[in-house]
Protein backbone atom coordinates (compact mmCIF):
# COMPACT_ATOMS: atom_id res chain seq x y z
CA UNK A 1 0.00 0.00 0.00
CA UNK A 2 2.82 2.39 0.92
CA UNK A 3 4.61 1.59 -2.35
CA UNK A 4 1.40 2.30 -4.33
CA UNK A 5 0.95 5.62 -2.51
CA UNK A 6 4.60 6.52 -3.34
CA UNK A 7 3.97 6.09 -7.07
CA UNK A 8 0.74 8.09 -6.88
CA UNK A 9 2.76 10.98 -5.39
CA UNK A 10 5.38 10.68 -8.13
CA UNK A 11 2.68 10.70 -10.82
CA UNK A 12 0.97 13.73 -9.27
CA UNK A 13 4.25 15.62 -9.08
CA UNK A 14 5.01 14.89 -12.72
CA UNK A 15 1.59 16.19 -13.76
CA UNK A 16 2.09 19.39 -11.84
CA UNK A 17 5.55 19.90 -13.29
CA UNK A 18 4.53 19.05 -16.84
CA UNK A 19 4.30 22.05 -19.17
CA UNK A 20 0.82 23.08 -20.27
CA UNK A 21 -0.25 21.83 -23.68
CA UNK A 22 -0.28 24.43 -26.44
CA UNK A 23 -3.69 25.87 -27.20
CA UNK A 24 -5.35 24.68 -30.41
CA UNK A 25 -5.17 27.42 -33.06
CA UNK A 26 -8.56 28.62 -34.29
CA UNK A 27 -8.30 29.30 -38.03
CA UNK A 28 -9.26 32.64 -39.49
CA UNK A 29 -12.58 33.25 -41.16
CA UNK A 30 -16.16 32.54 -40.18
CA UNK A 31 -17.57 29.23 -39.02
CA UNK A 32 -21.03 30.33 -40.18
CA UNK A 33 -21.66 30.49 -43.92
CA UNK A 34 -24.31 33.19 -43.44
CA UNK A 35 -24.33 36.00 -40.90
CA UNK A 36 -26.08 35.02 -37.64
CA UNK A 37 -29.24 36.93 -36.78
CA UNK A 38 -28.75 40.56 -35.78
CA UNK A 39 -30.58 41.53 -32.57
CA UNK A 40 -33.74 43.59 -32.95
CA UNK A 41 -32.27 46.46 -30.89
CA UNK A 42 -29.46 47.06 -33.38
CA UNK A 43 -31.94 47.16 -36.25
CA UNK A 44 -34.31 49.52 -34.46
CA UNK A 45 -31.46 51.96 -33.74
CA UNK A 46 -30.49 51.98 -37.41
CA UNK A 47 -34.09 52.54 -38.50
CA UNK A 48 -34.53 55.35 -35.98
CA UNK A 49 -31.54 57.11 -37.51
CA UNK A 50 -32.82 56.38 -41.03
CA UNK A 51 -29.67 54.53 -41.94
CA UNK A 52 -28.48 51.00 -42.67
CA UNK A 53 -25.78 48.74 -41.28
CA UNK A 54 -23.84 49.04 -44.52
CA UNK A 55 -23.97 52.83 -44.32
CA UNK A 56 -22.82 52.74 -40.69
CA UNK A 57 -19.96 50.41 -41.62
CA UNK A 58 -18.94 52.71 -44.46
CA UNK A 59 -18.91 55.67 -42.09
CA UNK A 60 -16.51 54.08 -39.60
CA UNK A 61 -14.45 52.66 -42.48
CA UNK A 62 -14.14 56.20 -43.88
CA UNK A 63 -12.97 57.49 -40.49
CA UNK A 64 -10.26 54.82 -40.34
CA UNK A 65 -9.22 55.44 -43.95
CA UNK A 66 -9.11 59.22 -43.59
CA UNK A 67 -7.31 59.48 -40.23
CA UNK A 68 -3.75 58.19 -40.44
CA UNK A 69 -3.13 59.34 -36.85
CA UNK A 70 -5.93 57.09 -35.60
CA UNK A 71 -4.49 54.15 -37.50
CA UNK A 72 -1.06 54.87 -35.99
CA UNK A 73 -2.56 54.99 -32.48
CA UNK A 74 -4.25 51.63 -33.09
CA UNK A 75 -0.98 50.07 -34.23
CA UNK A 76 0.83 51.51 -31.21
CA UNK A 77 -1.75 50.15 -28.74
CA UNK A 78 -1.75 46.74 -30.42
CA UNK A 79 2.04 46.56 -30.25
CA UNK A 80 2.06 47.40 -26.53
CA UNK A 81 -0.33 44.52 -25.78
CA UNK A 82 1.17 42.17 -28.37
CA UNK A 83 -1.96 41.63 -30.42
CA UNK A 84 -2.77 42.08 -34.10
CA UNK A 85 -4.15 45.59 -34.78
CA UNK A 86 -7.09 43.94 -36.53
CA UNK A 87 -8.47 42.92 -33.13
CA UNK A 88 -8.79 46.58 -32.15
CA UNK A 89 -10.11 47.51 -35.60
CA UNK A 90 -12.70 44.75 -35.34
CA UNK A 91 -13.96 46.04 -32.00
CA UNK A 92 -14.25 49.59 -33.33
CA UNK A 93 -15.94 48.54 -36.56
CA UNK A 94 -18.40 46.23 -34.83
CA UNK A 95 -19.43 48.80 -32.24
CA UNK A 96 -19.97 51.60 -34.75
CA UNK A 97 -21.79 49.39 -37.22
CA UNK A 98 -24.27 47.81 -34.83
CA UNK A 99 -24.45 50.23 -31.91
CA UNK A 100 -23.68 53.91 -32.52
CA UNK A 101 -22.54 55.89 -35.53
CA UNK A 102 -18.92 56.97 -35.69
CA UNK A 103 -18.20 60.68 -35.50
CA UNK A 104 -16.89 62.16 -38.71
CA UNK A 105 -13.70 63.40 -37.06
CA UNK A 106 -11.52 61.95 -34.32
CA UNK A 107 -11.31 65.43 -32.77
CA UNK A 108 -14.96 65.14 -31.72
CA UNK A 109 -14.06 62.33 -29.31
CA UNK A 110 -11.47 64.56 -27.65
CA UNK A 111 -13.99 67.39 -27.25
CA UNK A 112 -16.53 65.08 -25.61
CA UNK A 113 -13.82 63.67 -23.32
CA UNK A 114 -13.05 67.12 -21.95
CA UNK A 115 -16.76 67.87 -21.44
CA UNK A 116 -17.06 65.04 -18.92
CA UNK A 117 -14.53 66.71 -16.63
CA UNK A 118 -16.99 69.51 -15.86
CA UNK A 119 -20.15 67.38 -15.70
CA UNK A 120 -21.50 66.41 -12.29
CA UNK A 121 -22.63 62.79 -12.03
CA UNK A 122 -22.01 59.68 -9.95
CA UNK A 123 -22.07 55.93 -10.38
CA UNK A 124 -25.21 55.10 -8.42
CA UNK A 125 -28.61 53.43 -8.48
CA UNK A 126 -31.72 54.79 -6.78
CA UNK A 127 -29.72 57.12 -4.57
CA UNK A 128 -27.15 54.49 -3.52
CA UNK A 129 -23.62 55.21 -4.67
CA UNK A 130 -21.74 52.19 -6.01
CA UNK A 131 -18.99 52.80 -3.42
CA UNK A 132 -21.59 52.27 -0.69
CA UNK A 133 -23.23 49.39 -2.54
CA UNK A 134 -20.04 47.30 -2.83
CA UNK A 135 -19.51 47.61 0.93
CA UNK A 136 -22.57 45.42 1.52
CA UNK A 137 -21.65 42.10 3.18
CA UNK A 138 -22.44 40.10 0.05
CA UNK A 139 -19.30 41.57 -1.56
CA UNK A 140 -16.93 40.80 1.33
CA UNK A 141 -15.27 37.86 -0.46
CA UNK A 142 -14.27 40.12 -3.34
CA UNK A 143 -12.00 42.13 -1.05
CA UNK A 144 -9.65 39.14 -0.92
CA UNK A 145 -9.18 39.18 -4.70
CA UNK A 146 -6.01 40.63 -6.19
CA UNK A 147 -6.02 43.09 -9.06
CA UNK A 148 -8.75 45.26 -10.55
CA UNK A 149 -9.87 42.60 -13.03
CA UNK A 150 -10.42 39.94 -10.39
CA UNK A 151 -12.04 42.36 -7.93
CA UNK A 152 -14.55 43.88 -10.34
CA UNK A 153 -15.29 40.55 -12.02
CA UNK A 154 -16.08 39.17 -8.58
CA UNK A 155 -18.36 42.11 -7.85
CA UNK A 156 -20.14 41.63 -11.17
CA UNK A 157 -20.65 37.95 -10.33
CA UNK A 158 -22.09 38.82 -6.91
CA UNK A 159 -24.47 41.28 -8.57
CA UNK A 160 -25.66 38.59 -11.00
CA UNK A 161 -26.16 35.91 -8.37
CA UNK A 162 -27.43 37.87 -5.37
CA UNK A 163 -28.93 41.18 -6.52
CA UNK A 164 -29.98 41.13 -10.16
CA UNK A 165 -33.78 41.03 -10.39
CA UNK A 166 -34.15 40.47 -6.64
CA UNK A 167 -35.34 42.27 -3.55
CA UNK A 168 -32.50 42.51 -1.00
CA UNK A 169 -32.95 44.12 2.41
CA UNK A 170 -36.26 45.54 1.26
CA UNK A 171 -34.86 47.17 -1.89
CA UNK A 172 -35.63 45.94 -5.39
CA UNK A 173 -32.93 45.76 -8.05
CA UNK A 174 -33.45 45.67 -11.84
CA UNK A 175 -32.99 42.51 -13.86
CA UNK A 176 -30.21 44.13 -15.84
CA UNK A 177 -26.44 44.13 -16.13
CA UNK A 178 -24.34 45.56 -13.28
CA UNK A 179 -22.77 48.01 -15.72
CA UNK A 180 -26.13 49.24 -17.00
CA UNK A 181 -27.62 49.74 -13.53
CA UNK A 182 -24.72 51.50 -11.79
CA UNK A 183 -22.37 52.78 -14.50
CA UNK A 184 -24.61 54.52 -17.05
CA UNK A 185 -25.69 57.69 -15.20
CA UNK A 186 -27.09 59.57 -18.20
CA UNK A 187 -29.26 57.37 -20.40
CA UNK A 188 -29.42 53.91 -21.91
CA UNK A 189 -27.35 53.53 -25.05
CA UNK A 190 -25.03 56.43 -24.26
CA UNK A 191 -21.77 56.52 -26.19
CA UNK A 192 -18.43 55.48 -24.74
CA UNK A 193 -15.88 56.78 -27.22
CA UNK A 194 -14.13 55.29 -30.22
CA UNK A 195 -14.07 51.85 -28.61
CA UNK A 196 -17.56 52.12 -27.07
CA UNK A 197 -15.96 50.84 -23.89
CA UNK A 198 -18.11 50.02 -20.90
CA UNK A 199 -17.13 51.91 -17.68
CA UNK A 200 -17.15 48.65 -15.71
CA UNK A 201 -14.82 47.05 -18.25
CA UNK A 202 -12.50 50.04 -17.94
CA UNK A 203 -12.39 49.59 -14.16
CA UNK A 204 -11.60 45.89 -14.63
CA UNK A 205 -8.73 46.64 -17.03
CA UNK A 206 -7.34 49.57 -15.04
CA UNK A 207 -4.38 47.88 -13.34
CA UNK A 208 -3.34 46.04 -16.50
CA UNK A 209 -3.32 49.31 -18.44
CA UNK A 210 -1.44 51.01 -15.61
CA UNK A 211 1.21 48.29 -15.72
CA UNK A 212 1.61 48.14 -19.50
CA UNK A 213 0.88 51.70 -20.59
CA UNK A 214 1.60 53.68 -17.43
CA UNK A 215 -1.82 55.37 -17.32
CA UNK A 216 -3.28 56.33 -13.91
CA UNK A 217 -5.32 53.68 -12.10
CA UNK A 218 -9.04 54.42 -12.40
CA UNK A 219 -11.19 54.91 -9.31
CA UNK A 220 -14.96 54.27 -9.28
CA UNK A 221 -15.33 57.15 -6.82
CA UNK A 222 -14.24 59.56 -9.60
CA UNK A 223 -16.59 58.79 -12.50
CA UNK A 224 -15.52 61.87 -14.46
CA UNK A 225 -12.02 60.39 -14.67
CA UNK A 226 -13.47 57.10 -15.92
CA UNK A 227 -15.60 58.76 -18.59
CA UNK A 228 -12.80 61.01 -19.77
CA UNK A 229 -10.59 57.94 -20.16
CA UNK A 230 -13.27 56.14 -22.15
CA UNK A 231 -13.91 59.10 -24.45
CA UNK A 232 -10.30 60.21 -25.09
CA UNK A 233 -8.84 58.12 -27.96
CA UNK A 234 -5.31 58.46 -26.56
CA UNK A 235 -6.44 56.95 -23.27
CA UNK A 236 -9.11 54.48 -24.32
CA UNK A 237 -7.28 52.53 -27.05
CA UNK A 238 -4.96 50.84 -24.50
CA UNK A 239 -8.09 49.78 -22.61
CA UNK A 240 -9.60 48.31 -25.77
CA UNK A 241 -6.35 46.45 -26.43
CA UNK A 242 -6.16 45.16 -22.84
CA UNK A 243 -9.76 43.92 -23.02
CA UNK A 244 -9.06 41.99 -26.20
CA UNK A 245 -5.79 40.60 -24.86
CA UNK A 246 -7.61 39.39 -21.74
CA UNK A 247 -10.11 37.51 -23.91
CA UNK A 248 -7.33 35.89 -25.94
CA UNK A 249 -5.54 34.77 -22.77
CA UNK A 250 -8.75 33.47 -21.18
CA UNK A 251 -9.57 31.24 -24.14
CA UNK A 252 -6.01 29.87 -24.31
CA UNK A 253 -5.75 29.26 -20.57
CA UNK A 254 -9.27 27.97 -19.87
CA UNK A 255 -10.76 26.60 -23.10
CA UNK A 256 -7.51 25.55 -24.76
CA UNK A 257 -8.03 27.59 -27.93
CA UNK A 258 -5.71 30.16 -29.49
CA UNK A 259 -8.05 32.80 -30.96
CA UNK A 260 -5.29 35.33 -31.67
CA UNK A 261 -5.58 34.84 -35.45
CA UNK A 262 -9.34 35.35 -35.66
CA UNK A 263 -10.48 38.97 -35.10
CA UNK A 264 -14.09 37.91 -35.61
CA UNK A 265 -13.94 35.78 -32.46
CA UNK A 266 -12.29 38.48 -30.36
CA UNK A 267 -14.78 41.03 -31.69
CA UNK A 268 -17.59 38.70 -30.64
CA UNK A 269 -16.19 38.48 -27.12
CA UNK A 270 -15.72 42.25 -27.01
CA UNK A 271 -19.40 42.52 -27.90
CA UNK A 272 -20.81 39.95 -25.45
CA UNK A 273 -18.31 40.33 -22.57
CA UNK A 274 -17.40 37.90 -19.77
CA UNK A 275 -14.71 35.98 -21.73
CA UNK A 276 -13.59 33.85 -18.78
CA UNK A 277 -17.13 32.60 -18.07
CA UNK A 278 -17.67 31.87 -21.75
CA UNK A 279 -14.33 30.05 -21.99
CA UNK A 280 -15.30 27.95 -18.96
CA UNK A 281 -18.65 27.10 -20.55
CA UNK A 282 -16.92 26.04 -23.78
CA UNK A 283 -14.44 23.90 -21.84
CA UNK A 284 -17.33 22.12 -20.04
CA UNK A 285 -19.18 21.58 -23.30
CA UNK A 286 -16.11 20.11 -25.01
CA UNK A 287 -15.42 17.84 -22.04
CA UNK A 288 -18.94 16.46 -22.47
CA UNK A 289 -18.43 16.09 -26.21
CA UNK A 290 -15.14 14.27 -25.65
CA UNK A 291 -16.87 11.84 -23.27
CA UNK A 292 -19.29 11.02 -26.09
CA UNK A 293 -16.49 10.60 -28.62
CA UNK A 294 -17.44 13.80 -30.45
CA UNK A 295 -15.13 16.40 -31.96
CA UNK A 296 -14.62 19.59 -29.90
CA UNK A 297 -16.61 22.66 -30.85
CA UNK A 298 -14.49 25.60 -31.94
CA UNK A 299 -15.26 29.13 -30.73
CA UNK A 300 -17.80 30.74 -33.06
CA UNK A 301 -18.46 34.29 -34.17
CA UNK A 302 -21.77 36.06 -33.63
CA UNK A 303 -23.35 38.52 -36.09
CA UNK A 304 -20.93 41.25 -34.97
CA UNK A 305 -17.77 39.17 -35.34
CA UNK A 306 -19.05 37.70 -38.61
CA UNK A 307 -19.01 41.17 -40.19
CA UNK A 308 -15.45 41.77 -38.98
CA UNK A 309 -14.17 38.59 -40.60
CA UNK A 310 -16.21 39.24 -43.72
CA UNK A 311 -14.63 42.70 -44.14
CA UNK A 312 -11.17 41.73 -42.93
CA UNK A 313 -9.33 41.92 -46.26
CA UNK A 314 -10.64 45.43 -46.83
CA UNK A 315 -9.76 46.51 -43.30
CA UNK A 316 -6.26 45.05 -43.45
CA UNK A 317 -5.57 47.02 -46.63
CA UNK A 318 -6.00 50.26 -44.66
CA UNK A 319 -3.03 49.31 -42.49
CA UNK A 320 -0.72 48.03 -45.21
CA UNK A 321 1.47 51.14 -44.99
CA UNK A 322 1.45 51.44 -41.15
Amino acid sequence: MARQFFWILILAASLVAAPALAATPVPGGNRHVEQPDIPFGSGSRARALKTTFEAKYRKVYALLKRDDKLRAKIVEAASAYRIDPMHIVGAIVGEHTYNVDAYDRLQTYYVKAVSYLTTRFSFAYDGEDVDVFIKRPQFAACDAETGSYAVWTCRERVWNTQFRGRVVDGKGFPNNRFSAVFFQPFYAGQTFGIGQLNPLTALQMSETVHRVSGLPVLDHRYPQQVYRTIMDPDLTLPYVAATLKTAIEAYAEIAGFDISSNPGITATLYNVGNPRERAQALRRENAERAAKGEEPRLPEENYYGWLVNDKLTELKALFAAN
